[in-house]
């Protein structure tokens, strides 16, 4: 069987469809990984056959500026408006790269497609070619007012292949721990278990063994590094506070994104190791985030999907900061892990300011209480076995290639 998986996103979009990707070849099928510019390395890095099927990337879609990597974030507008304005911009690109997937399916032609959670183009092409489609959602994508804006923006291209609406998929895969469902997602869904999958280094010993008689904090801002430039951070108080209450720090900045040119974004981890010579005794760089969860006691971070989902496999209570402009997705996934117990949302600014404290001391405070507050462990430690307890991508194989025996 040829399964064809085309994924629009940013780079942790890639490595959330790795494991399932991965565990159809290992079955034994054909596989290859559809992928847009500019993270066609990121997908070719994760070992599968990688087409081009978008040189552009998401933010041209998007109407935003060629200027930083940062290409979901959109201006600061009512949460409502982001998401049909989303479903528009990636419904443009989906328009955009189905000539191209059209033109692959030709020379080699897929019996199955996997789409992920706001590809458009996946299911433009299943409706054209007649293919089952499948979609993979990975963590609380609030897919029902995306797709309204994308059914408004391709209401034509829809009409002409006879449909009224969005192509409704065979089977939804959703990696969302159940607890933490939205009540509007789409469904029945067939839950999947989250594999944790990033970038890799050589590993010290350190990044996998806990520090004797120490708390551990880490601190990341996923595949962005914000942290090193936002002051909303204050990240050398922040550390200060916490080495001072003799807490192990570790701060995971992204290896950053050999596409990108130097016009865009500064080299990371140069900005990283100039900022580790003046913090002492904390680590600081690219850490493995699946490696080094099982080992932390918090993480301080920005709330990105695939990051939340990653800890919470290795267990670990969150302390999310919400970074620049409001992000429907981001403050919806920090709000059900604090609904749920297992974290806390913090803006560190506006907080200090109305206390006539630094946003550093606020954050530190708030890494105080949450680890002296057991009930934050325990309740990380509950979704933690809730994602251990769903099937695993080699057990949802088998569910894909049941598609094209119907």
């Amino acid at each position: 069987m040829r399964i064809l998986f085309v994924v629009t996103g940013s780079q942790p979009t890639y490595f959330s469809v790795a494991p399932l990707a991965t565990a159809a070849r290992n079955a034994g099928h054909q596989v290859m990984l559809a992928a847009h510019e500019p993270w066609v390395k990121t997908a070719e890095s994760i070992g599968l056959p990688t087409f081009c099927y978008a040189t552009e990337p998401i933010r041209k879609f998007m109407g935003l500026p060629d200027t930083r990597d940062d290409a979901l974030r959109l201006p600061p507008t009512p949460p409502d408006e982001q998401m049909l304005g989303q479903g528009r911009g990636f419904a443009r690109m989906g328009r955009a790269g189905l000539e191209p997937l059209l033109e692959l399916a030709g020379d080699w032609a897929p019996d199955v497609v996997v789409g992920s959670a706001l590809c458009f183009g996946a299911m433009l092409l299943t409706a054209r070619l007649k293919l089952p489609y499948v979609r993979h959602i990975e963590n609380q994508i609030p897919v029902a007012r995306t797709d309204v804006g994308a059914a408004e923006e391709l209401r034509a291209d829809l009409e002409r292949l006879g449909l009224d609406g969005l192509p409704q998929p065979d089977l939804i895969l959703d990696a969302t721990p159940p607890s933490l469902r939205p009540s509007d997602a789409p469904g029945p869904a067939q839950p999947l278990r989250w594999i944790p999958s990033n970038p890799q280094r050589r590993l010290e010993r350190w990044v996998y063994n806990r520090p004797e008689g120490r708390r551990r904090v880490l601190i990341t801002s996923g595949s962005r590094s914000l942290m090193f430039h936002d002051q909303g951070w204050g990240m050398r108080q922040l550390v200060g506070e916490l080495t001072g209450m003799g807490v192990d720090v570790l701060i995971a900045a992204s290896p950053g994104n050999r596409e990108l040119t130097a016009h865009q974004i500064p080299d990371r981890i140069s900005v990283a190791e100039r900022f580790g010579q003046d913090m002492g005794d904390v680590r600081v760089g690219w850490i493995p985030m699946d490696a080094v969860a099982p080992t932390c006691d918090l993480a301080v971070n920005h709330g990105g999907a695939t990051t939340v989902l990653t800890l919470l496999a290795g267990g670990v209570p969150q302390l999310i900061i919400p970074e620049g402009k409001p992000d429907y997705h981001r403050d919806a996934v920090a709000q059900s892990l604090s609904d749920f117990g297992a974290g806390r949302s913090l803006w560190p600014q506006a907080e200090g300011e109305a206390a006539g404290r630094e946003p550093g001391e606020v954050i530190a405070a708030a890494c105080r209480d949450m680890l002296a507050e057991p009930g934050y462990t325990e309740r990380a430690h509950l979704l933690a076995k809730e994602i251990a307890a769903q099937p695993t991508p080699a057990e949802v194989v088998p569910m894909l290639e049941a598609l094209i025996s119907r």
